[in-house]
């Protein structure tokens, strides 16, 4: 971990926090919620700082890169920065993104899920696993080890599917 690492604070939604709802536009103008993706897909909720900076575009490329892998774990990928949907369209396209880009503009959902900014400036890069429930399983934050926030992601998908495996089917 960093220097850098050491001095950003923790977000304040944590492992086993219901993950709070948002309601943002894609790139196309569409409206994405949270809510839509309970009881059908976990998500990997990922805030980054800005679109077509070195190490976001090395993070969002490592996603794609592994993006079948988060199909695969019964999970969709949503990128959240304060880009315009217009950016984000742009990026997307220059990368071949194929996961969702939603843009905060005015940093909502952000300070919601308490995202804290490195030294007071740069927004923050945290990574939130949110199970089909809609519970939070897991929480990375690395403002300098972007390309690391997939595979904490890809492994806690894949602890959550074995936990799942050997529970079995409840009973009620």
């Amino acid at each position: 971990m960093g220097l850098l690492d050491r001095l950003t604070k923790a977000p304040t939604v944590r492992v086993g926090d219901p993950a709070p709802d948002f309601a943002l536009p894609d790139r196309s103008g569409r409206t994405i919620r949270l809510a839509d993706y309970r009881g059908k897909r976990a998500v990997v909720l990922y805030f980054y700082p800005k679109d077509d900076t070195p190490g976001c575009t090395k993070e969002a490329c490592a996603f794609r890169d592994q993006y079948q892998d988060f199909v695969d774990a019964g999970a969709e990928v949503i990128g959240v920065s304060s880009d315009s949907e217009e950016s984000h369209g742009k990026f997307a396209t220059k990368y071949s993104l194929p996961f969702v880009l939603v843009s905060d503009r005015g940093g909502a959902v952000r300070r919601r899920y308490g995202v804290p900014a490195t030294l007071g400036l740069l927004p923050g890069r945290v990574t939130f696993v949110i199970d089909r429930a809609g519970i939070v399983r897991h929480v990375f934050n690395s403002q300098l080890q972007a390309t690391r926030h997939v595979a904490e992601a890809l492994a806690a998908l894949r602890a959550a599917e074995a936990d799942e495996a050997s529970s079995g089917p409840r009973g009620g």
